[in-house]
């Protein structure tokens, strides 16, 4: 199977396949934001304004990564982006492998990442995988970031996955070493992030003393891309205990936090409502991305994703109101029961 080919089998997957977690939550149903009746807040003097990776965001939200590389990759993408620069979050592309190398089918899939006219302020964000990384990665990864107009890179580490995948690349020895040395080379931001697994604390602690500027914990709880992988390459789940398999979103986030104190994080993997994201950012994130239920939205039109997104960062900012927090500072100061 082709890479594209492989791509859109994934969109046509998350789109119509069973692939949420079946027996798995993110674990925030298990918390409350604790609710003021005697909020002395304005809602509309409620301020999501914050900076995440050196950029300004009107709100803390990130689009997550979803595709690329090929024609429906880049409607996607165009239209994702251009709802990034109306509502001011940031923007994750899709996995760059496809454009490293200098031949005709790199060049030809680049033109699904390419978004920064649509989106001159977004805060970008490339990718790569962790399998991907080799020691002669540096110069070919930076001209892909350049190419796009990147201000950053997520790296994602994705084990499970690939052992899911027909041909997935499942040798991970050596990869915290070049994680490091690609981290230290390259002129960009390096933010490691899972792909809906979670990364915890085992994970973390082996990340102490790298140069990375972030994390996003990538947790379980949304879309299993244990089961994605198994739906496209078999036609259904064969391994339903591997496809729920993971580290629930509010327990990744807290073991990070504790493992990695000071370390900037991202939540994600099942954030679907801004009570979600409310409960995450008091828990300690800096910002939350959100996927798979932009996927059809983007389909459509950047105005649906527009549409869509909005309403989420709309009822992120009742739940700042109805807690009596003027800002993401006092919403962490307040935190969660």
């Amino acid at each position: 199977m082709t890479m594209p080919t492989r791509k859109l089998r994934h969109i046509e997957a998350c789109l119509t396949g069973p692939v949420t977690y079946e027996s798995v939550t993110t674990g925030f149903e298990r918390y409350r934001l604790p609710y003021n009746a005697l909020t002395q807040t304005s809602l509309a003097a409620v301020d999501l304004h914050t900076r995440f990776l050196n950029s300004p965001l009107r709100a803390p939200v990130l689009i997550g990564a979803m595709t690329g590389g090929a024609d429906l990759a880049r409607t996607i993408n165009r239209n994702l982006a251009g709802a990034a620069q109306q509502l001011g979050v940031g923007m994750m592309l899709g996995s760059q492998r496809i454009m490293l190398g200098d031949d005709a089918s790199a060049t030809a899939a680049a033109a699904s990442f390419e978004v920064r006219d649509l989106a001159p302020d977004v805060l970008l964000i490339g990718n790569i995988g962790l399998a991907q990384v080799c020691e002669s990665l540096t110069p070919q990864l930076s001209a892909a970031l350049q190419r796009v107009g990147a201000n950053a890179v997520a790296v994602h580490v994705n084990p499970l996955q690939e052992a899911m995948q027909e041909g997935g690349d499942t040798d991970f020895t050596g990869s915290l070493a070049r994680l490091g040395r690609l981290a230290a080379e390259l002129d960009y931001p390096v933010m490691v992030k899972e792909v809906g697994h979670g990364i915890g604390a085992a994970a973390a602690d082996r990340l102490r003393g790298l140069p990375i500027a972030a994390v996003d914990v990538a947790g379980a709880g949304g879309t299993s891309w244990a089961r994605v992988e198994q739906v496209v390459r078999f036609g259904e789940v064969r391994y339903p205990a591997i496809a729920d398999w993971g580290i629930p979103t509010a327990q990744a986030l807290a073991e990070v936090q504790r493992t990695l104190p000071g370390m900037p994080l991202v939540a994600s993997g099942g954030i679907r409502s801004g009570m979600d994201a409310a409960k995450a950012l008091a828990m300690g994130a800096e910002a939350v991305a959100m996927a798979r239920p932009l996927l059809a939205p983007a389909i459509e039109s950047a105005a649906a994703v527009v549409d869509t997104l909005g309403a989420f960062i709309e009822e992120l900012r009742i739940c700042l109101y109805g807690c009596g927090a003027a800002d993401i500072a006092a919403l962490r100061r307040i935190g969660v029961d």
